[in-house]
């Protein structure tokens, strides 16, 4: 199998449209796509699941992007993950935090769809 996609947003029309912009994987590749709710439904999926790449919200409920992201950097069982904030914190600090945190990529809301694919696309290894 390809790989394995997890995004986790509390929004669920943010979770929609990210499912909507990457079925072209699930279809084209076979890119098994999940999606959680929270981050501590995100980060159950991510310990149970080991997808290969995570879009992850900052700011939801329970336990934040930025809490999961590091819990996931410190699981030596989760090594290789590659995790992409996507969230409406622009600043410069929010990012530098967030990759100082193990992040792969920083990105803000709202979202280029094109620049989504070709982010997971790079980070699964598949042709561009």
């Amino acid at each position: 199998m390809p790989g394995t996609i997890l995004i986790v947003d509390d929004e669920v029309h943010i979770r929609m449209l990210l499912e909507q912009t990457l079925e072209e994987l699930e279809e084209d590749y076979g890119v098994e796509i999940l999606s959680a709710q929270n981050g501590e439904e995100g980060l159950g999926l991510i310990k149970s699941r080991k997808p290969d790449v995570v879009f992850l919200d900052i700011m939801m409920p329970k336990l934040n992007g930025y809490e999961v992201c590091q819990r996931v950097k410190e699981d030596p069982e989760a090594t290789g993950i590659g995790i992409v904030l996507l969230t409406a914190k622009g600043q410069e600090v929010d990012r530098r935090q967030g990759l100082e945190l193990g992040a792969s990529r920083y990105m803000t809301k709202p979202f280029d769809p094109d620049e989504v694919l070709k982010v997971a696309k790079e980070l699964l290894g598949l042709d561009p």
